[in-house]
């Protein structure tokens, strides 16, 4: 009786399991964005951590091959080790790859995948990617068809996802690769680093394969600009790409999300560059040495890169106390939804100040460009901000604790992991193996999002049938 008992036990626990597991992951796409994107970080890690991934062919602590993997796949730039002098040609394959596909999106990647293979989308694979390209669909309750993307366009968003992306890093390439043998590199090594340079531009990460980084290119105006331009475009989210390759100049046709993003983005980087401009032209070791056209365009790439792009040509370390202040609040609000970049994103930000106006002007409801943003949203918005901030608060105090460094620094690095911005001032390399891993979290907390997270712990919403007594606090 036991040696026929035990087999079948154990048939049904491994039944169990597996029911389980295909459970979790197609219960929402929150949950399988969690999955898939907590597989691709331990299959990066364990290809870091072989011999052939190092320079010196040495095997990489785990700390720093989990902490690379983890900025790889969210597409942060951040990195414990140097990215240049570490890793081998087999690492910085498995690099490129790795931001390549982070960048993407894991969710939209598969649906693309799936729509090459079998030429159309189901219903299943459509709502899976609708859930990456339109976050409200996580939540599982109902949503207005009038979202960023619409159901029945899925299947012509991912084609434009594939095929912009491939697009827009081939064009970063193509102006890269002359102009960086014109900058002294060698024409392989040039062909190379141009499609490097271009998938972390539109990607938003920020490694450089060069020793130095971009120094070699502190004053090339045309590297610099190309640069700027692909952390633009790839900050703006591919519903954003697809409202603007559909109807191309016609702003009054434009989607709300486009609109806002647009406004959103391009006031935030003209501010951003204001502000650093205004704090940073006396000091020596950043904008103080340079003339006034060198002080006004690395005060506008500065401001590029703090929403997202990680790249940087002065020493962030030497920034005024004000500057990094001014430069994390611009790294927490990130890029636009859908998008490479991280933060809370443009939208959000939008939202609640549209919100504000509203409230200031006592309008009962939020309107923008006619149309009227619903409640949900605006508890959404400020479910961002909030779970945004307690992560970052959160992270900032453990790493304070552990390491005892001076806490604008950390907070600047924080919020640039949370972002997954890449800027630091140099506390990142310094981080023991505990403080490495809660920075790696922060990294993963702000790349899959606070909503995403939110969502997979509640995938299912409740109907409440009945109304609860109306009394109102004191709130101010």
């Amino acid at each position: 009786m036991a040696r026929t008992v035990a087999p079948r036990s154990f048939s049904d626990f491994a039944r169990r399991t597996i029911r389980l597991g295909k459970t979790v992951t197609t219960s929402s796409p929150s949950r399988f964005a969690i999955v898939v994107f907590s597989a691709l970080i331990l299959i990066t890690t364990a290809l870091l951590s072989l011999p052939i991934a190092s320079a010196d062919h040495r095997v990489t602590p785990l700390a720093d091959a989990l902490f690379t993997a983890v900025s790889t796949i969210c597409v942060t730039g951040l990195s414990t080790v140097d990215m240049a002098t570490h890793w081998s040609g087999f690492g910085r394959g498995v690099i490129f790859i790795g931001v390549n596909i982070g960048g993407l999106g894991v969710l939209t990647l598969a649906s693309v995948m799936g729509l090459v293979i079998s030429k159309r989308l189901g219903l299943r694979a459509k709502l899976i990617a609708a859930g990456d390209t339109n976050p409200m669909r996580a939540h599982g309750g109902p949503v207005n068809e009038s979202q960023t993307v619409r159901l029945g366009e899925v299947g012509s968003l991912l084609r434009t996802v594939a095929i912009s992306a491939f697009a827009i890093e081939a064009a970063l390439m193509v102006l890269l690769y002359p102009a960086l043998m014109m900058s002294g590199t060698d024409p392989l090594t040039a062909l190379w680093e141009a499609p490097f340079y271009a998938a972390m531009a539109f990607t938003n990460t920020g490694f450089t394969p060069n020793p130095g980084g971009l120094t070699p290119f502190a004053h090339n105006y045309y590297v610099l600009s190309v640069l700027m331009l692909g952390v633009f475009l790839g900050s703006l989210g591919f519903p954003v790409i697809y409202t603007l390759a559909r109807q191309r100049w016609h702003v009054r046709r434009w989607s709300l999300h486009a609109k806002l993003t647009m406004i959103t983005t391009i006031l935030l980087f003209l501010l951003g560059a204001a502000v650093f401009l205004l704090l940073e032209f006396d000091n020596p070791k950043t904008f103080g040495s340079m003339d006034a056209g060198d002080t006004t365009f690395q005060a506008f790439f500065m401001s590029a890169m703090t929403r997202s792009g990680g790249f940087s040509v002065i020493d962030v370390g030497s920034m005024n106390d004000s500057s990094l202040l001014a430069g994390s609040m611009l790294m927490f609000v990130g890029g636009g939804s859908a998008s490479t970049a991280g933060g809370i994103k443009v939208t959000t930000l939008a939202v609640l100040a549209l919100a504000v106006i509203s409230e200031a002007k006592g309008r009962p409801a939020v309107q923008a460009f006619g149309r009227r943003i619903p409640s949900d949203v605006q508890r959404v918005a400020l479910s961002v901000v909030a779970w945004g901030a307690t992560t970052v608060a959160v992270s900032t105090i453990a790493i304070s604790q552990i390491t005892k460094f001076p806490v604008d620094e950390v907070l600047f690095d924080v919020v640039s992991a949370f972002g997954t911005v890449g800027l630091s001032t140099g506390v990142t390399e310094q981080l023991p193996d505990s403080a490495t891993y809660i920075l790696a979290a922060t990294i993963f907390m702000g790349r899959v999002g606070t909503v995403t997270l939110a969502a997979a712990v509640a995938a299912t919403s409740r109907t409440q049938l009945y109304s609860l007594p109306v009394e109102r606090p004191i709130v101010g």
